[in-house]
């Protein structure tokens, strides 16, 4: 009820962003039920234009687009928030670490994000990639682990705010645990900023993801990803024909709905009145 009662007071942005984002998640969910046919099955002749029988006409191969779309919003997706979770997951857990103990530890794990952010995301993701292999593990591994850098520096400063409140030093005088006082006082109180940076990070890493499957590094084919339709597709340019908009239209379409749901959680967690 309390859910419910939050989306009625929300905004009209937040409204359409959870929109946009559930017609994606339903895309991604229901790919096989709703597409036409098989993500990779040859339905026609080349870049053939909308028909009943094509509702976004074919791509390079003579699939049809709207089958692979819908087949591309299930992969990008799925792979990009178990992705982001496992960042959280990794960054999150290190970062309280590093916050609670202190000293050599936070000292060690600090200076080896350094070290990781040094590097350009996208040319060590791309060497990595190309000495790992681009199976989904190996993407997912590697993606997961450039950006929890990214979460653990958030969750670190957050866990330093809290662990100097004085319940934490109660709960330290009882002598409770690192585990415990992580689970149960540093963890509830970080989860606001937690929470919309996860947002952020979702649509990085779905972004990235895109950007390295246009490179050829990402989900490979014959497996639908938008970023590659991009690819496979943008010759299609050249002779006046804008399939490869489609699922770059996608892209951003899910990005904004995201990034307007996120703007409304951090309104809400800031305490701001309208």
């Amino acid at each position: 009820m309390a859910l419910f009662k939050l989306l009625r007071q929300s905004p009209w942005s937040a409204r359409l962003g959870l929109a946009m984002v559930l017609i994606n998640v339903f895309a991604a969910l229901f790919a096989p039920v709703i597409s036409p046919y098989t993500e990779t099955e040859i339905v026609g002749d080349v870049w053939m234009p909308m028909s009943m029988d094509h509702f976004l006409g074919t791509d390079h191969l003579g699939r049809d687009l709207f089958t692979r779309m819908m087949y591309g919003a299930r992969n990008t997706i799925a792979i990009a928030f178990i992705t982001a979770i496992l960042s959280f997951i990794v960054g999150i857990i290190f970062g309280f670490f590093a916050a609670t103990l202190g000293g050599w530890t936070d000292l060690t794990c600090s200076r080896i994000v350094d070290i990781l952010m040094a590097f350009p995301t996208l040319i060590f993701a791309l060497m990595a990639l190309s000495i790992v292999g681009t199976s989904i593990s190996a993407l997912i591994l590697v993606i997961a682990l450039l950006d929890s850098t990214r979460v653990y520096r958030l969750s670190r400063a957050v866990a330093m705010d809290i662990e100097v409140m004085e319940y934490v030093e109660a709960a330290r005088l009882r002598g409770e645990k690192i585990w415990w006082l992580m689970r149960q006082e540093i963890l509830p109180n970080a989860m606001p900023p937690l929470v919309a940076e996860f947002g952020l990070r979702f649509c990085f890493v779905f972004l990235f993801i895109a950007a390295l499957s246009f490179l050829g590094l990402g989900i490979q084919p014959p497996m639908a990803d938008w970023g590659g339709m991009v690819r496979e597709n943008a010759g299609a340019i050249t002779f006046g024909i804008f399939i490869p908009l489609w699922p770059a239209g996608a892209i951003a379409f899910l990005t904004v709905g995201v990034n307007l749901i996120v703007d409304w959680f951090l309104h809400i967690a800031s305490g701001l009145k309208d």
